[in-house]
């Protein structure tokens, strides 16, 4: 069983940083991906950024530039760092992770962006 555990989000100013925190219950080299996605409300889940085991990144247009996904092996700990916060970005966050052609998902944390 995975365990993928959310931590950083709140509430911060239009322009403001949050730094997110996806801590696995095992070793992150074993999932071939890991990334975060978000859920505004009324709107369908998004992805919002990945990295492979490789250190292979993607990430949305609408975020390309503000934010950044990175990971520590040691702590078995996907990060995903945003900058210049719009409003837009309000949404609850989660995190994912691919091992296996399963897909697994953290409880989301909610990121609130006031304008």
């Amino acid at each position: 069983q995975v365990q993928l555990v959310e931590s950083g989000g709140g509430l911060v100013q239009a322009g403001g940083s949050l730094r997110l925190s996806c801590a696995a219950s095992r070793s992150i080299f074993s999932f071939n991906a890991m990334g975060w996605y978000r859920q505004a409300p009324g709107k369908q889940r998004e992805l919002v950024a990945t990295i492979t085991s490789g250190g292979i990144t993607n990430y949305a247009d609408s975020v390309k530039g503000r934010f950044t996904i990175s990971r520590d092996n040691a702590k078995n700990t996907v990060y995903l760092q945003m900058n210049s916060l719009k409003p837009e970005d309000t949404a609850v966050y989660y995190c994912n992770a691919l091992r296996r052609a399963i897909d697994y998902w953290g409880q989301g944390t909610q990121v609130t962006v006031s304008s």
